[in-house]
């Protein structure tokens, strides 16, 4: 009996998954929990495993390919057996509507047919037209033959003919601004992708504020040295941060919140994103209950999660949950203060810029301060203004006196 490989819900808020890489070929006899192919959704690379025995009969959705959940992706069934009518990867495929039937014999021609009609992804189309590219002109690598990105980026590297090149210039056509030999393209996909849609989705949706500040560090740079001297773990100020946000957080229940859908989800437990950025974009795993765990906690844990993060080994739950977000790029020694952009559907997130010893009055005298930079950013459609001043008045307060967090 034939079974379909459909996209899975991998996550509550997956809406789609772009098809990475299928790791069989059509006719390869797979094992029920074989990894069979790589799907990427919300950042993440994912596996989707064999779900039965048998023989890969048919790929339906090809590599680069964005679907929906439920969509088909391929057929795995009997040797001999020969699909039917296969649907298309862009719809979610009805369980009622039967895919295969058995024969005796397996069918010779199991490609699909096509007529006249090239096979190519939809990026690779999309990336040919863009480039004038004849598709005549390739040979497709994908399955079964089909062209894809690759294909059509290592064509236009190779000075391959474009269909402009056979068709005479109009009088008056203004030449062309740039030649391809002076860039190289890049697909806007995968995780880039992710990221830009997260941030284009909060852009829009959120009314956003930004609190500036800076405040001196010297407090807390002090219980660091003291804690390291001891400490197996060495903590970081990103790991001290993350305690004192959280338990401001808990403290300040009314920045605890999401807005979701119509509703207002107040909080009950503290879950605090840290901002990682990797080779591909940027991910945001999650210390889950932060505000209970101690300071060696939650050190050890950001350095697993962002090891892990960097070699593409965070789970789906890692990476979900998150009530607030803490994004540091003080390490670069370049920036001050700078606009967050809130990780939706969360209400708020501090950045956290360089710290730089700066003159500062203190008691009627000037004295230098190592000042760490802090941008508050929220949204003003579930926090109101004053609120939020206050929020960051206690971090501040935190900050100066970090042992109040350890209490």
């Amino acid at each position: 009996m034939a079974v379909e490989i459909t996209m899975p819900k991998m996550g509550l808020s997956m809406v789609t998954g772009t098809i990475v890489k299928w790791l069989k070929n059509e006719g390869d006899a797979v094992s029920k929990g074989d990894i069979i192919l790589e799907v990427m959704t919300d950042k993440l690379t994912n596996t989707i495993d064999a779900p039965a025995d048998g023989v890969l009969l048919r790929i339906v959705a090809q590599e680069e390919e964005e679907l929906p959940i439920g969509a088909l992706l391929g057929v795995i069934g009997m040797e001999g057996e020969v699909v039917q009518g296969a649907k298309t990867a862009g719809k979610a495929a009805p369980a009622a509507e039967p895919v295969i039937s058995e024969t005796k014999q397996a069918d010779s021609g199991s490609q699909e047919v096509t007529g006249n009609r090239v096979k190519a992804s939809p990026l690779a189309r999309k990336l040919a037209k863009k480039n004038n590219v004849d598709f005549t002109q390739i040979t497709g690598t994908g399955p079964s033959g089909r062209i894809v990105r690759d294909d059509v980026l290592a064509f236009i590297a190779q000075g391959g003919n474009s269909q402009q090149a056979s068709t005479p210039k109009s009088i008056g056509s203004p030449a062309p601004i740039e030649e391809q030999e002076n860039f190289t393209l890049t697909p806007y996909a995968g995780m880039r992708k992710a990221v830009g849609d997260n941030m284009s989705l909060s852009w829009s949706v959120a009314p956003k504020v930004n609190y500036h500040v800076s405040t001196d560090l010297s407090a807390l740079l002090a219980l660091r040295k003291t804690i390291n001297e001891e400490a197996e773990v060495k903590i970081t100020i990103t790991d001290m941060l993350v305690k004192i946000v959280a338990v401001a957080l808990k403290m300040s229940p009314h920045i605890n919140i999401a807005l979701v859908d119509k509703n207002i989800r107040n909080y009950k437990e503290v879950h605090v994103g840290v901002a990682v950025a990797i080779n591909q974009g940027l991910v945001v795993p999650v210390v889950k209950n932060a505000d209970i765990k101690t300071i060696s906690q939650i050190s050890r844990e950001i350095k697993d999660l962002s090891l892990r993060a960097r070699d593409n080994q965070l789970g789906m739950q890692e990476m979900r949950g998150g009530t607030f977000t803490v994004t540091n790029i003080g390490a670069y020694q370049s920036v001050d203060w700078f606009t967050p952009i809130i990780n939706q559907p969360e209400a708020a997130i501090l950045g956290v810029g360089r710290t730089v010893d700066t003159p500062v009055v203190e008691n009627g005298e000037i004295v230098i301060k190592p000042m760490i930079g802090l941008s508050l950013s929220f949204d003003h459609r579930v926090i109101d203004g004053a609120p939020a001043a206050e929020f960051l008045g206690l971090l501040l307060k935190l900050i100066k006196k970090p042992y109040q967090a350890l209490i």
